[in-house]
């Protein structure tokens, strides 16, 4: 073998000093050290999210009527809310249902299951607005959809710690 060949092969990969420098930086926590950062870091339930969606779903409803003057935008808005809100709480049922997985591989099959079961009866929901909600106004709807969407990032903005750095 060549001596440029013999240099290439010592050589190594970015990513491989990258990984070299991570784990010589990690230090496994004490039991003490775990519970404090988990008293730091509470983490939230997925209910909660949940309520906070129907709540702020039931004000979106409440505002379209009351703007528009039109219960039909109101229901609209209420059923594009439900088409978040219904897959959500399947989602929710589904993932927490059963207690831990047994690794992280089940754990992501799980995730990514239920994930794809919340995707599909979204999409169905929407098919079946106009046959459901009588005068649907679109719009509305998707409104409510989307205000309700925006949920998540309203409750990982309040959730306690997301603004701070630890040093």
């Amino acid at each position: 073998m060549s001596a440029a060949g013999a240099s290439t092969m010592n050589q190594k990969a970015p990513w491989q000093d990258e990984t070299e420098a991570e784990e010589e930086d990690f230090k496994p926590l004490s039991a003490e050290e775990a519970q404090a950062w988990r008293s730091r870091n509470p983490s939230v339930s997925v209910w909660r999210i949940v309520l906070g969606q129907v709540l702020v779903g039931v004000l979106a409803a409440l505002l379209a009527w009351w703007v528009s003057g039109q219960a039909r935008v109101g229901w609209s808005a209420a059923y594009g809310a439900l088409c978040v809100v219904v897959p959500a709480v399947v989602f929710a049922r589904g993932v927490t249902r059963g207690g831990p997985a047994a690794g992280a591989g089940s754990a992501m099959t799980r995730l990514f299951g239920w994930e794809l079961v919340k995707l599909v009866l979204c999409i169905a929901m929407l098919a079946a607005a106009p046959r459901l909600v009588p005068d649907l106004s679109w719009l509305a709807m998707l409104a409510g959809m989307v205000v309700v969407m925006k949920t998540y990032w309203i409750a990982l903005l309040v959730r306690s710690g997301v603004r701070k750095t630890e040093v």
